[in-house]
């Protein structure tokens, strides 16, 4: 069973970076070929697909977040990680990792709980 956790401060200042690790386990994030993504809901709003790191270490990302977004591994610890530039208010939501393929949040098998960052001042 694979088991993602998401970790990382709850709340960030705007203009800063915010950043946010998903601890996967039960499966090793460089294995097959997945989408290991990062996945946002803003209060009131759908879920967003932000980008991913593939099984592979390549990376995409959406085009409206691509130029503030940045997603890395740490293949020794099982991990990767999301980095947000520049956060206002508006990027204030659940954040949640998850395994799968695409962009769908239904193509994905594997999900973490969620954590909810707030950027406020």
């Amino acid at each position: 069973q694979v088991q993602l956790q998401e970790s990382g401060p709850g709340l960030v200042k705007p203009s800063q970076t915010l950043s946010l690790t998903c601890t996967v386990s039960g499966g090793s994030i460089t294995t097959n070929y997945y989408y290991w993504s990062w996945f946002r809901q803003p209060p009131g709003k759908g879920l967003e697909w932000m980008g991913a790191i593939t099984s592979r270490g390549s990376t995409t990302y959406t085009p409206s977040l691509k130029s503030r977004t940045s997603i890395s591994r740490d293949t020794s610890k099982n991990q990767f990680t999301l980095q947000l530039s520049s956060v206002t208010p508006e990027d204030t939501a659940v954040y949640y990792c998850a395994r799968g393929l695409g962009s769908n949040w239904d193509d994905y098998d594997y999900r973490g709980q969620g954590t909810q960052v707030t950027v406020s001042s």
